[in-house]
């Protein structure tokens, strides 16, 4: 499927997903189909910078929140439209990984890792302490009940997620089909050797940790109106930063497809949950789940289903070789 087919099938997917939810008549599944969109462009954008180039980020909340208080910030100033904070959010988020990026992203392993979660308590201190949005205290975010066209201003903040998350889905799979993309993977296997064959690697680092924090950034832009009101406290909750790690490691860092897999399983199992359970109890299933994952397929679930793929042709091929091997049996041909 080229790209160009790909996105066609993208937009028609999202498109129908949208439609479908004017015929809901409970809010609460529109809600809770939201935060799994949005953890859809969570998982995807990590991948692109955790799974496609292999720099392990433990910074998500830090994007996600400057989006999420770039668009407060904004709407308070100029009371703009959404779609237009949701670009502003992105292209600050985007510059904000382009600055750390250059400033962190020459470090490897463990040292890169630590580096982003110093990032996200610098922002969560920053923002605190930033009177114009509340602080600690919070913000409340005044929204209008109707929109024309899709009436609920919730079904209206879901579209742009749903769109948000086929912009995510098709960026990482152009990604993954081009020389960008083999240029990530090359850095993955061998960065040393990436490097003394001539790749460019700082630049594809930089590219891909501005296209990740952008992706995050634009995530979290519609949520001030989602929630009305928002605070740092839940704000740079750890459960951004953990499902963002743990949906693409379940669902299989590899492909697009992988953190996309991982999003619906466990954004729906989560919210499911929530309602029959307890919310305190979804990041102990993530991390129960994670640690399954990590023993018994550490290729997540792409990965299991290729070595079940690779198996079944050698059993197939195993049984006319035995049969030529056993006597045949007089009168037979």
């Amino acid at each position: 499927m080229t790209n160009l087919q790909f996105t066609l099938v993208a937009i028609l997917a999202g498109a129908a997903v949208v439609a479908s939810s004017f015929f809901v008549t409970n809010e609460y599944y529109i809600f809770a189909a939201y935060f799994v969109a949005q953890y859809v462009v969570l998982a995807v954008a990590w991948n692109i910078l955790g799974g496609y180039v292999g720099y392990v980020n433990f910074g998500t909340t830090a994007f996600f929140a400057i989006g999420l208080y770039s668009a407060a910030a904004l709407n308070k100033f100029a009371d703009l439209p959404i779609p237009l904070l949701i670009v502003v959010a992105g292209l600050l988020s985007g510059f904000v990984g382009l600055a750390v990026g250059y400033l962190t992203i020459r470090l490897r392993g463990v040292y890169f890792t630590i580096a982003t979660l110093a990032l996200s308590v610098v922002t969560q201190t920053v923002i605190m302490n930033w009177d114009y949005v509340g602080g600690s205290r919070g913000l409340y975010i005044i929204r209008p009940d109707y929109v024309p066209v899709f009436g609920s201003y919730l079904t209206y903040l879901f579209f742009l997620m749903i769109l948000l998350a086929v912009l995510a889905v098709i960026t990482a799979r152009i990604i993954e089909r081009s020389k960008f993309g083999l240029g990530l993977a090359a850095v993955r296997d061998e960065e040393a050797a990436a490097e003394a064959t001539g790749v460019p690697t700082l630049r594809l680092k930089l590219t891909a940790a501005s296209i990740s924090g952008a992706l995050m950034g634009m995530a979290g832009a519609p949520l001030p109106f989602y929630l009305t009101y928002i605070e740092p406290t839940s704000s740079f909750s750890l459960a951004y930063t953990v499902n963002s790690v743990a949906m693409p490691l379940i669902g299989g860092t590899a492909s697009w497809l992988g953190p996309f897999i991982g999003a619906l399983l466990l954004g729906t199992a989560q919210q499911a949950m929530t309602v029959m359970i307890s919310s305190s109890l979804n990041l102990l299933m993530v991390g129960v789940t994670l640690v399954l994952f990590v023993v018994l397929a550490p290729n997540g679930i792409l990965g299991l289903f290729k070595a079940m793929k690779r198996d079944k042709p050698q059993e197939a091929a195993s049984t006319p070789i035995s049969a030529n091997l056993m006597p045949k049996k007089r009168g037979s041909a």
